[in-house]
């Protein structure tokens, strides 16, 4: 990819954090970047490369946002479909290993 980077090294290019791999912590942060890469992309100051990187990293982190709201979705139906009525946590297994999405 270090030619990428390299074509896009003179052009406005998203923030570091928002190219940034990793997932935020939070449902609140994974929010915050979309919105930072949608006003960077709405600008139209990107070049089309740095665009595209833009472009990439935000589906990431929708499909990270939409994985985030359906394990809450699922948490929240383990609480309230209790037998008895009561509305105690039950452990909730996705079936997934730590650490993947």
């Amino acid at each position: 990819m270090a030619e990428t980077d390299a074509s896009i090294s003179g052009a406005a290019q998203p923030d570091e954090t928002d190219v940034d791999e990793r997932a935020p912590e939070d449902f609140a942060a994974t929010l915050a970047r979309l919105e930072s890469l949608v006003a960077q992309l709405e600008s139209g100051e990107l070049s089309l490369e740095a665009s595209l990187v833009a472009f990439e990293r935000g589906v990431h982190l929708t499909r990270d946002a939409q994985q985030r709201l359906e394990n809450a979705e699922l948490r929240v139906k383990a609480l309230l479909e209790q037998p008895d009525g009561s509305f105690q946590t039950v452990p909730f297994e996705t079936g997934e290993a730590d650490g993947e999405r």
